[in-house]
C-alpha cells in the first residue's frame, strides 16, 4: 500500500469526525468564490453602491481567508492531538517520524483539496442565485449574467490551495511522538481535578459586570472612547468565564451534597466539569465568533430598518442653502421647481434668510433668524408658532440629541451690532440641516433682527414641504451630480450651496445598509458554522472515550432513560452555552447602538437572535440523535 493509499483510508475511516471540519472548509471556499465572482463581474461597472459592493466585499474576502487560516489551524492540531494513540501504532510498527510527517501532509492535503473542489462546484451552483440577489441590493436596473470570471477561479484555487499547503507543512510542529507509551496513553490517562482559582473567577465576573454596564449605558457622546474598553473586558472576561468561573461554579454545586448526590445527577455534573475545563478554550472562540456574527448581522439588519431616521426631516425633506453671493441661486432653486413638477409632487416653498454675526463671549460665528422666518417655517412644518419676549432668543437645536447644549443657555452679545439677547429655551427644529447651517442657530424678535446692520455673511435657506417624503429622491439630481453645469462640487473651498434631499439621502443610505448587510450575512454564516463545527469535533473527538465510560457505568445497571437524562443536559449546556452567552454580549451591544442612534433595535435584534438560536436548535436535535445512537450501539 503506498503512502497516498494510506493517507486517503485514513481519511475514509475518520470521515465522521472530519465531516464538520471538512463541510466548513468547503463553505468558506464557496462563499469566497462566490464574492471573487462578483468583484471580477464584467458587469458590475461605476457607481457608488457598486463599488462600495465591490470594495465591501474585497473587504470580505480578507476577512474570510484570515479566519479561515485560523480555523484551519486550529482544526488540524486538534485533529492531531486526537490522533496520538494511532499514530504510536503507526511508529511500533516502523514508521518513521519523516514518514508520518509525510502521511499527515498527504491526508491533509486530500482533505484541503476535496474541500477546494467541493466549494468552487456549490460556488457554482448557487452562483446565478447570488448574481441576481446582488443585482437587486445594489440597484441595477437588469441582473447579471451567470459568468464564472477566471480570475475568481484562479484566485480562489490559489488562495485555498496555499493556505492548506502552508497549513500542512505546519503540521509538524504538532506532532511530537516523544514516548512511545506516552502516545498509547494519550487517551486513556485519568483526567486530573480541574483547578479554579477564586482571584480569577471573581475578575471574570467584574470584567462582564463591567463591560455590560458601560455597554448599557452609552449613548453618542461616550461611545467612542468607551468601544474599545467594552471590547477588551468583556473578551478577558469571556475567557475567565470558561476557564475559572464556570469551573467554579460547578465546584460550588458539588458541594451541596442534597443536589449533587442525587441519582444521575452525581455523573452529570461530575461530567460537566472536566468538559467546560477541557474546551473552555473552544467554548471561547465559538462565543467570540458567533458575537461577532450576530452583532454584524443584527447590526446592519437594525440600521437597514432606520427610517425613522429620517422621519425627523419628514415635514420639509428638501432644502437647499445658498449664499448671497451664489449668481447661480436663482436657477438652481428653478432646478428644484422644476422636479417636482416633473415627478407630479405638490409642494410648498418657504424661504427664509440667515445672517451671521459673532458671539462676544466666546468668539464663535452665530448665525440669526428672524421671529417671522422662524414661524413660516414652523407652520409648514406643522408645528406650532413660537413667541418671543423683548430681547429674548431660543437656541434652534437641528438636532434630536440635547445632552450638553446647557452652555448655549445664557446672554449672547453680538460682537459687530453691539447688541445682546438672553437665550432662554432650547427648541427641537430638525427640519433645519445642521449639515448647512451648523450647530448654532438662534431665533430672535423681529426689532432686534432688524437692528443687525453688516451681517458678517447672508444667507438664503429654501424648504419645499410635500407630503411623501420618500419619493423626493429624484429631486435635484443634477445639483448633487453637478448635471447641465449647474454645479461641480469643489472641496477645497466652501460651496457656494448645499442641497438636500431626505428621499435621495435615504434611497442611498438604503442601499448601501443593503449592500453591506448582503456581504456580512455571508461572512456572519462562515463564522456561525465554524462554531458550529468546533462543537461537533469536540464532541466527536471524545466520542471513543464516552463509550468506554457509558460501557462501565452500564454494567452496574444504567438504563437508556438514565442515560438519556446524562447525556441530554450535558449536550444542552455544551451546545447553547456558549450561544447563550453570545447571545447575552449581543443584546448589550444592541443596547450601545440604540443609545448611539437613539432608535429601537429591539425587532430587528429579536428576529436575528431567534433566527440564529432557531439554527442551532436544529443542529442540536440533529448532533443529540447522532451522538446518542453511537452512545447506545456500544453499550448494548
Amino acid at each position: 500500500m503506498s503512502f497516498r493509499q494510506l493517507a486517503f483510508k485514513n481519511v475514509m475511516r475518520n470521515k465522521r469526525t472530519y465531516a464538520a471540519y471538512f463541510l466548513s472548509s468547503a463553505f468558506s471556499v464557496a462563499v469566497f468564490f462566490l464574492y471573487a465572482m462578483f468583484i471580477f463581474h464584467p458587469g458590475v461597472t461605476e457607481g457608488v453602491t457598486k463599488e462600495m459592493a465591490k470594495k465591501g466585499m474585497t473587504a470580505a474576502e480578507y476577512i474570510i481567508y484570515v479566519f479561515s487560516f485560523f480555523f484551519v489551524l486550529y482544526s488540524v492540531s486538534a485533529f492531531l492531538k486526537s490522533r496520538k494513540r494511532e499514530f504510536g501504532i503507526f511508529i511500533m510498527h516502523g514508521m518513521s517520524k519523516r514518514q508520518l510527517n509525510t502521511m499527515i501532509f498527504l491526508e491533509n492535503m486530500i482533505i484541503g483539496f476535496s474541500a477546494i473542489i467541493t466549494g468552487i462546484l456549490v460556488g457554482m451552483l448557487l452562483g446565478k442565485l447570488y448574481l441576481m440577489v446582488g443585482s437587486y441590493v445594489i440597484g441595477m436596473e437588469k441582473p447579471l449574467s451567470f459568468l464564472v470570471p477566471w480570475e475568481a477561479l484562479a484566485l480562489t484555487i490559489a488562495a485555498f490551495t496555499v493556505l492548506f499547503l502552508v497549513i500542512s507543512f505546519f503540521t509538524s510542529v504538532f506532532v511530537r511522538t516523544n514516548k512511545l507509551l506516552d502516545l498509547f496513553q494519550s487517551t486513556s490517562k485519568p483526567k486530573p481535578e480541574p483547578k479554579t482559582s477564586i482571584i480569577l473567577s471573581l475578575l471574570a465576573a467584574g470584567l462582564l459586570i463591567g463591560g455590560y454596564y458601560l455597554a448599557w449605558t452609552a449613548n453618542m457622546y461616550n461611545i467612542g472612547y468607551r468601544f474599545f474598553i467594552v471590547i477588551l473586558m468583556t473578551i478577558v472576561g469571556t475567557y475567565f468565564f470558561y476557564t475559572q468561573l464556570s469551573a467554579f461554579l460547578l465546584k460550588m454545586f458539588k458541594k451541596n451534597k442534597r443536589f449533587y448526590w442525587n441519582h444521575t445527577r452525581l455523573i452529570t455534573i461530575s461530567d460537566l466539569a472536566y468538559r467546560m475545563k477541557d474546551n473552555a478554550r473552544m467554548f471561547f472562540m465559538v462565543t467570540i465568533v458567533s458575537t461577532v456574527a450576530f452583532c454584524a448581522i443584527g447590526t446592519l439588519s437594525a440600521m437597514g430598518g432606520s427610517k425613522k431616521l429620517f422621519d425627523e426631516r419628514a415635514q420639509i425633506p428638501v432644502v437647499y442653502q445658498s449664499s448671497d453671493q451664489n449668481p447661480n441661486e436663482k436657477a438652481q432653486v428653478q432646478v428644484i421647481r422644476d422636479d417636482f413638477n416633473k415627478n407630479d409632487l405638490s409642494y410648498n416653498e418657504i424661504k427664509v434668510t440667515l445672517i451671521e454675526q459673532t458671539g462676544k463671549e466666546t468668539n464663535k460665528k452665530v448665525k440669526l433668524i428672524s421671529l417671522s422666518d422662524y414661524n413660516a417655517m414652523a407652520i409648514a412644518a406643522r408645528e406650532k408658532p413660537l413667541k418671543l419676549k423683548e430681547n429674548e432668543g431660543h437656541y434652534v437645536s437641528t438636532v434630536t440629541y440635547n445632552t450638553f447644549l446647557d452652555e448655549k443657555m445664557k446672554p449672547i452679545t453680538l460682537s459687530e451690532s453691539n447688541l445682546t439677547f438672553n437665550a432662554t429655551k432650547i427648541i427641537d427644529a430638525p427640519y433645519f440641516s445642521s449639515g448647512m447651517i451648523g450647530y448654532d442657530l438662534y431665533v430672535i424678535p423681529n426689532e432686534l433682527y432688524k437692528q443687525i446692520k453688516n451681517p458678517t455673511s447672508t444667507t438664503h435657506y429654501y424648504g419645499f414641504a410635500t407630503k411623501d417624503w420618500v419619493e423626493t429622491k429624484d429631486i435635484g439630481l443634477s445639483l448633487y451630480n453637478g448635471e447641465a453645469g449647474i454645479y461641480t462640487r469643489d472641496y477645497t473651498s466652501d460651496p457656494a450651496f448645499y442641497f438636500s434631499s431626505a428621499g435621495y439621502d435615504y434611497n442611498m443610505m438604503m442601499e448601501m445598509y443593503r449592500t453591506a448587510l448582503f456581504v456580512a450575512l455571508l461572512v456572519g454564516c462562515v463564522f456561525f458554522i465554524a462554531a458550529g463545527s468546533f462543537l461537533y469535533f469536540r464532541l466527536y473527538t471524545d466520542l471513543d472515550y464516552d463509550k468506554r465510560q457509558y460501557q462501565m457505568i452500564a454494567k452496574v445497571g444504567l438504563t437508556k432513560s438514565e442515560l438519556n437524562k446524562i447525556i441530554t443536559p450535558q449536550l444542552v449546556l455544551l451546545f447553547f452555552v456558549p450561544i447563550l452567552v453570545a447571545f447575552v454580549h449581543s443584546v448589550f451591544a444592541f443596547k450601545a447602538l440604540q443609545g448611539l442612534f437613539e432608535f429601537s433595535v429591539v425587532k430587528e435584534t429579536a428576529v436575528v437572535l431567534l433566527g440564529f438560536g432557531a439554527v442551532q436548535v436544529v443542529y442540536f436535535l440533529f448532533i443529540r440523535f447522532r451522538y446518542l445512537k453511537h452512545i447506545k450501539k456500544a453499550i448494548m
